[in-house]
């Protein structure tokens, strides 16, 4: 049996940020905090405030913030080796 999870972002849920920074051995660490841009409306307003609540709780040493050139087409394959390269943890989302 397959076990999907999904993460509704409607409420606030503030273990969720923590449990993936302590799952990853990252809790103690200055984050390499990574944000992908849809390009979708709201979802910069959305990411922007995960941004926020992650930088209040966390000792974040960057922060890269890259943006899909269209929401109809993946990330390009050196936006995806960049968040890998130089993120310890990317939040992507999608709003309208």
């Amino acid at each position: 049996m397959n076990e999907l999870i999904l993460l509704v972002p409607e409420a606030p849920a503030p273990d969720a940020p923590a449990a993936v920074i302590e799952e990853r051995g990252l809790l103690h660490a200055e984050l390499r905090l990574g944000i992908l841009d849809n390009s979708k409306a709201n979802a910069d307003h959305l990411l922007r405030m995960v941004a926020e609540r992650v930088r209040a709780d966390y000792a974040v040493k960057s922060l890269l913030t890259l943006r899909k050139s269209s929401v109809a087409m993946a990330a390009r394959p050196e936006v995806i080796e960049q968040l890998a390269n130089d993120c310890d943890l990317v939040f992507s989302a999608m709003a309208d």
